[in-house]
């Protein structure tokens, strides 16, 4: 598998592989996984190559991080890259109060506390090294200060305060002392990241689902400003939660819900392009993005063996730039979009 090297503002390098592993299907999201499937798993990731690992409390309330530690004990640091997430604190309380019920199952009983000061940063990030059982991680993100999380652009705007007030001063110290190699944030909306990108001196951002075959707004002016600021994006969710894996068939999911007429639609017009010249619809969305030269690392979801394979024999299909000309042509990629010639 190809790794791309990017600098941080440090000077440290990081290597991605172009294809990366997350872990929120790890800790139990929408089904139950066992310890020996979710580890089964990971070894199917790791001997694939996908040696970039990110993670984050909310998954599973730690039980994601927990399981990529059972994982990792014994391999040599040197070997992997991990990120993780700020700005959740988990407290232990009684069953019936856990977060995440119907959406994460069988995890420990523990509720999140959203604290983006600069001391909650600091207790979430010395929590997750003790689940994860290292001493240090390669990226930490700050995560869902966004307007998905919190339901409005103001209360949007009041994290991302209380972030750059507080959690960001805690980040920069930790990148100041090596114990990580870069800080950014873990956004679902690309002006939510632009926003945050003017305001401080970030390395990466992980973007979920917002610079796919299907959307590509952020090349309004968040992408330019991340080539200009030596900005590396992470890109999550390139199947925009399903439907470009599945194509428009009744149910697909779209940003989490069924998805709309239009969208369907539009899809059905893409994977058209894609069958006439012999490509899937899934392997032309897993490899879109990294055209980009901000993009380091695309990472889809997968809780099977099975899924990882599939991951990886889809980003390996080779893709005609003819392809691209011809979506460009029938107006459903934009024509500034990065795209082999």
């Amino acid at each position: 598998m190809q790794t791309r090297t990017f600098t941080t503002r440090s000077g440290a390098t990081i290597a991605f592989p172009e294809l990366g592993f997350g872990t929120a299907p790890l800790g139990n999201l929408y089904r139950a996984l066992s310890e020996e499937a979710a580890q089964a798993t990971l070894r199917a990731a790791w001997e694939a190559g996908c040696r970039y690992i990110d993670t984050a409390p909310l998954y599973g309330l730690g039980l994601a991080e927990t399981r990529v530690n059972h994982f990792l004990r014994g391999r040599a640091r040197q070997d992997y890259v991990v990120s993780t997430k700020v700005g959740r604190v988990l407290k232990v309380c009684p069953p019936a109060e856990r977060t995440g019920q119907g959406k994460f199952f069988d995890t420990p009983s523990r509720r999140e506390i959203y604290d983006y000061s600069h001391d909650g940063v600091l207790r979430s990030f010395e929590d997750s090294l003790e689940r994860l059982g290292i001493d240090s991680v390669e990226i930490l993100f700050c995560h869902d200060v966004d307007i998905f999380t919190h339901g409005s652009k103001e209360a949007s705007d009041r994290r991302i305060a209380e972030f750059m007030a507080g959690g960001y001063r805690a980040l920069l110290r930790l990148r100041e002392e090596g114990v990580v190699k870069a800080i950014g944030a873990g956004i679902n909306e690309w002006q939510v990241a632009e926003a945050m990108a003017r305001q401080g001196d970030f390395d990466l951002f992980l973007l979920a689902g917002r610079y796919t075959l299907l959307e590509q707004e952020s090349l309004d002016s968040f992408l330019p400003l991340c080539e200009e600021r030596g900005i590396g994006i992470v890109l999550g969710g390139p199947y925009n939660s399903g439907i470009l894996a599945t194509g428009p068939r009744p149910g697909a999911f779209y940003n989490y819900d069924p998805a709309p007429q239009p969208i369907l639609d539009r899809v059905g017009r893409i994977e058209a392009v894609c069958r006439a010249h012999g490509v899937g619809l899934a392997e032309a969305a897993l490899r879109f993005p990294l055209h980009h030269p901000a993009v380091v690392s695309v990472i889809p979801g997968a809780q099977t063996p099975d899924e990882v394979t599939r991951n990886v024999r889809t980003l390996g299909v080779s893709i005609p730039a003819a392809l691209w000309a011809d979506l460009k042509a029938e107006g459903l990629l934009r024509a500034d979009a990065p795209v082999p010639r």
